[in-house]
This record gives structure tokens, sequence and C-alpha cells, in this order.
């Protein structure tokens, strides 16, 4: 069972992670940019002759790798599911450089036995030459095998409620087969994202897609609308996981403009018509 005192007063080193254009490119392409090669839009994202970092980039850096397994945190990680996830970005990540991940707990919801506990945190990912804050990955897990831990009781903060009307716009874009086989080089290594066998045994009769690169693909289609195209405009985005992508499916945004600069968002799986991310909130300059 989670040790409460131990997880919230968890001492995370810093992680110092250098990062080339290479990677930069590789993280791209497993969002899919460059499906179309006569995409202009998408090129400034592949080629080192024009190379922006996508914004979402900064939530595979800086990471503090599998620390909840740690026996000493008590958490029962095996049955942890990523529940949501969210970006702040304040300045445009560099195409190459070093990049320092500082991760804190900064809460946790008992949300009583049998129904599991929610484990908050937050990374800020600093520019290492310049000491700048360029963003701020926040995520909530929900550990399933860990309600009734004894955390403080609190109410869970509300989610963010789409308007009651049809969407503004919807923005659909195509998944790769071997997307997930791309995408896992930036990090993600999870065996369910690739040998079938290991989806079987977590109750998938196939590989899915990563959550973060839902997330991305989720960024792709704001930067393409919200912000007409403009990555620098993207300023915030955040939401929960609702079920999982299977990758060679289409992935589509319904996008609601709520005004000042504020879209809600949801994802469906088109061949499913199932929403894999709820009550998504976006900001954009």
């Amino acid at each position: 069972m989670l040790d409460y005192q131990a997880v919230m007063n968890w001492s995370f080193d810093d992680v110092r992670q250098d990062y080339s254009a290479r990677d930069t490119i590789l993280y791209a392409l497993g969002l899919g940019y460059g499906h179309d090669p006569m995409n202009a839009d998408a090129l400034r994202f592949l080629l080192e002759d024009r190379l922006l970092a996508v914004p979402t980039f900064s939530v595979v850096l800086g990471g503090p790798g599998p620390w909840m397994a740690d026996p000493r945190t008590g958490i029962d990680w095996i049955r942890s599911l990523h529940g949501e996830q969210g970006l702040r970005i304040y300045k445009p990540l560099p195409v190459a450089g070093t990049v320092i991940g500082r991760n804190r707990v900064t809460n946790v919801i008992d949300k009583g036995p049998g129904k599991g506990a929610l484990l908050m945190m937050e990374r800020d990912i600093i520019d290492a030459d310049t000491g700048a804050l360029l963003a701020t990955r926040t995520s909530t897990s929900f550990l399933r095998g860990d309600g009734g831990c004894g955390a403080p009781a609190q109410t869970q903060p509300t989610p963010h409620a789409l308007p009651d009307r049809a969407p503004d716009l919807t923005h659909s874009m195509p998944t790769r087969p071997e997307a997930a086989l791309i995408y896992r080089l930036s990090g993600d290594w999870n065996p369910i994202h690739a040998d079938p066998a290991k989806a079987a045994k977590a109750g998938f009769d196939r590989p899915i897609l990563h959550g973060l690169c839902t997330f991305g693909m989720i960024g792709r289609a704001l930067i393409a609308t919200a912000c007409q195209h403009d990555p620098a405009r993207l300023r915030e985005m955040g939401g929960r996981f609702s079920a999982p992508c299977f990758p060679g499916e289409t992935i589509a945004l319904d996008l609601w403009d709520e005004g000042g600069g504020a879209f809600g968002f949801q994802a469906r799986a088109v061949e499913r018509d199932l929403v894999i991310f709820r009550n998504g909130l976006a900001r954009v300059d």
C-alpha cells in the first residue's frame, strides 16, 4: 500500500538530459509528421534547414524513471494507469540542447478502499545553458491498488466541462500501423506498445499507442487548428485519458472555441467512435 509520507516527501534528483536535432526529428516522426510528404507545414518539424521542435516534445524530457516501482513507495505500480496529462509552455524548446527535469509530487488523493488513489506530479523543464523555465509538465496517475492509503480526504479536481453543443471544428489524423514502434524510440520502451504477447498479458488484443503519443498528436492537431499552424501560439493543453488508441486508427480532434484564446477539446478513435481523451482545455496566444 502506498506510503503517503514517503511519497509526498520523495526526493528527486535533477535529471540532466542532452538531446539532438535527430531526437527532435524522431519525436516528430513518431507523431505522424511526414505522413504527407508534400505538406510544407509538417516539414518544419522534420528538415534540419528549417527545424522547429514540436512543443509537446517537452513531455518526454527530464523524466525520473520508474521511481514508483521502488518498494519504499509502497505503490502497487503494476496496477497504475496514466489518468491525466497537461503541459504549460513558457518558451519554445530549442531544437537541440540540454535540459534539466525537476520533478515533484504535488498531491495524493485517496478515493477510499477498493477505489484507488490519485497521484499528482509536476516536472519543470529548464534550459541548462540559460536557466530559463521552458515548460511545466503535469500528470495524474490512477493507482488502482492503493485506495485506502490514508491520504487526507480531499475533493478531486473538477474536469473541464465541454460546451453542450456540436464542436466548432473536427480535425482528423491517420496514425500509421507502425506508429508505436517509431514513437518508442523517444524513450518509452514499455513492451505493451510493441510486443503482441506482452500486450495480451495486459488485456489488449494488440499493442496500444503510447498515451503520450496520443497527447502529442492532439498537440499536433491543436497547432493545425486553434494555433493556425503557428506552434509558438500554443501555451497550455491538458485533459483526461479515457481509452487507449491502437496504431493504425484515425484520431479525430473535436474543438470548441470558448473565447479569449481558450479551446475545449476531445479526441476520438474514429473507427470505434470512442472518446480516448476527454475534458480537454487548451490556451493559445
